[in-house]
C-alpha cells in the first residue's frame, strides 16, 4: 500500500520498487492496488527481481523520463511496456485496481489483474489475499483508510489470524500523517500488537516479513 501520486524518478518511486524486489527475491508474491506511484513500482520491482540489480537501475532511468500518466496516459503506458518487451516474461505479481478510479490508470507490470468495480470489494480482496502481511509506505487518505481497515481485522483476530503490518517511514507516520500513534494505541493488549511495527527503511520492512 502506498501513495498513488508518487513519480517515476523520485526517490520513494525508487525504494518502493525496491521493496518489490526484495520481497519476491524471498519468495514472496507481491500484490498491490494495481495502480501508479508506490503501486506500479512495487510491481515493477517484483516483475524484474530475477533479473540483475543493473535491470532494476536502467528500468527506473527509463521509466523517469515519463514521470507521471498526466498529461499523456498513452506515453506513460508505452514506457512502460518498452520495459516490459524487454524484460519479458518476469516475476509475477498480483495487481487489484479498480474501475471507481476512472482517471487512474492500472500499470501493466503485474503479470496477473483482478479488476473490481466498487473500491470496496477491491480493498477487501487484497486484505484477504496478503496473509503474509502488508507494508505500507508513506501514502495520504486511501493509504490511511487501508491502514484502519486492515488493523480492525486484526483487532477483532486472534493470534493465528493475525496478519504482521508494517508502517515505513517515521516521520511520515508519526508527524505528517500521525496515524502510527492511533495504531499503536489500537494495538495495545492485543493479539495484534507484537505484529504492528513502524520502520524506517524498506530494507526493515523486508526483515520484518521476510526474516
Amino acid at each position: 500500500m502506498g501513495g498513488h501520486a508518487l513519480q517515476r524518478g523520485s526517490d520513494g518511486y525508487a525504494e518502493a520498487a525496491r521493496l518489490g524486489r526484495l520481497l519476491a527475491e524471498r519468495g514472496l508474491t507481491v500484490a498491490t492496488g494495481g495502480g501508479p506511484g508506490a503501486m506500479e513500482a512495487a510491481d515493477l520491482g517484483a516483475f524484474l527481481s530475477a533479473e540483475p540489480e543493473t535491470a532494476l537501475e536502467a528500468a527506473l532511468t527509463s521509466l523517469a523520463e515519463v514521470p507521471s500518466f498526466n498529461p499523456d496516459i498513452g506515453a506513460c503506458a508505452a514506457a512502460a511496456f518498452a520495459v516490459i518487451e524487454e524484460h519479458s516474461p518476469g516475476v509475477d505479481s498480483l495487481g487489484i485496481p479498480t474501475w471507481h478510479y476512472g482517471h487512474e490508470p492500472p500499470n501493466p507490470f503485474a503479470t496477473a489483474i483482478a479488476q473490481y468495480v466498487r473500491n470496496a470489494t477491491r480493498e477487501a480482496v487484497l486484505l484477504e489475499v496478503c496473509n503474509a502481511g502488508i507494508v505500507f509506505l508513506p501514502g495520504a487518505g486511501g493509504t490511511v483508510q487501508e491502514i484502519f481497515q486492515d488493523a480492525c481485522e486484526n483487532y477483532y483476530a486472534d493470534e493465528s489470524s493475525v496478519a504482521p503490518m508494517v508502517l515505513v517511514g517515521v516521520e511520515h507516520w508519526t508527524g505528517t500523517v500521525p496515524a502510527w500513534p492511533l495504531l499503536s494505541s489500537l494495538a495495545a493488549g492485543r493479539a495484534m500488537e507484537p505484529h504492528v511495527h513502524l520502520v524506517d527503511s524498506v530494507d526493515e520492512a523486508v526483515a520484518v516479513l521476510a526474516p
